[in-house]
C-alpha cells in the first residue's frame, strides 16, 4: 500500500469522529488560525488538507470565496455537511492531492493548511505547490504540530504516533519546519506557539481501532509512570494518561 492509499484508508476512518473530536474543533483554535488568515469579503482562499472543513467554514464566513481541497471524499463529505448546516454557500469542494494542485498558478488569494504537514511524505512538494497556486502578495498561513528539538524525544515521540495512526509521517522541530517553509520561497512575517493539552483515551478514539489502541496504551502508561515525557508531557494524572500537543502557527507572503 503506497502512502496515499494508507492515508485516504485512515482519514475514511477518522472521519466522524476527528471531525467531532473537542480538541480539533475547538472554537479557540479555529478562530486562531482564521483571524491570522484575515480574508476579506474580495479574497479566494485554498484550505488545502481541509479534513472536516472546520477551518474552511471559519474561512468562508469572511471571505468571498473558499475552495476545500482534500485527499479523502468521505472528509469532504464531512466538509460539506458541516458548510450546509450554517447556510455557506461560498465554498467549492475538490479531492486529490497535495502534491499535485489542480489548480492554475497564483490563483488564490490565500493558501492555507492546519494539522497536515505532519501526514505528508513529500512535504517540500506540497508546500511547493502552495506557494505555485497563491498570487504575489498572497498571504500564506500553516498551523502543525511540532516536535521536541531534542532528536531523541523527537524520535520516540514520532514512533507512537505513528503506532496510533500509520498515517503519521513525521512531526518536525520547528526550527526544521521554519527552513522548510522559507526554502520554498515564503517570505515569513509572523509565528506563534503554543501547547494544547490532551487525554490520551480521547486522542487514541478518533482512530477507532480498539485492536490498535489497547498496546499503545500499555506503552504509554509505562513510559508516564517512568518518567519519560518524549518531549510531549507524558504523565499520569489519577491514573489516566495525559500530554500536550504543541502546536506552532506561521504567516507569511508571497514574494
Amino acid at each position: 500500500m503506497d502512502h496515499l492509499q494508507r492515508t485516504q484508508n485512515e482519514f475514511t476512518r477518522q472521519a466522524k469522529q476527528f471531525s467531532s473530536s473537542p480538541s480539533i474543533t475547538a472554537a479557540e483554535l479555529t478562530a486562531r488560525f482564521v483571524d491570522a488568515v484575515a480574508a476579506g469579503s474580495d479574497t479566494t482562499i485554498l484550505d488545502v488538507a481541509c479534513g472536516p472543513g472546520i477551518v474552511t467554514a471559519g474561512l468562508a464566513a469572511k471571505a468571498h470565496a473558499v475552495v476545500a481541497f482534500d485527499l479523502t471524499p468521505e472528509m469532504l463529505l464531512q466538509a460539506r455537511d458541516r458548510c450546509a448546516k450554517t447556510g455557506l454557500t461560498n465554498v467549492r469542494f475538490e479531492q486529490g492531492s497535495a502534491t499535485a494542485l489542480p489548480f492554475p498558478d497564483d490563483s488564490f488569494d490565500g493558501v492555507v493548511t492546519r494539522l497536515s504537514i505532519h501526514h505528508f511524505d513529500a512535504p517540500r512538494l506540497v508546500l511547493a505547490e502552495m506557494f505555485r497556486v497563491l498570487k504575489p502578495g498572497g498571504i500564506f498561513v500553516i498551523a502543525d504540530v511540532v516536535s521536541s528539538a531534542d532528536a531523541a524525544e523527537s524520535e520516540l515521540h514520532n514512533a507512537i504516533e505513528v503506532l496510533r495512526d500509520p498515517s503519521h509521517v513525521r512531526m518536525l522541530p520547528v526550527t526544521e519546519l521554519i527552513l522548510m517553509i522559507a526554502d520554498a520561497g515564503i517570505a515569513i512575517e509572523t509565528q506563534s506557539t503554543w501547547d494544547q493539552p490532551r487525554k490520551f483515551e480521547e486522542w487514541a478514539s478518533i482512530v477507532d481501532d480498539p485492536q490498535r489502541v489497547a498496546p499503545l496504551r500499555t506503552i504509554v502508561h509505562r513510559l508516564a509512570r517512568a518518567g519519560e515525557h518524549a518531549g510531549f508531557g507524558l504523565s499520569l494524572v489519577d491514573g489516566a494518561v495525559v500530554f500536550f500537543h504543541r502546536w506552532h502557527l506561521v504567516t507569511g507572503r508571497k514574494p
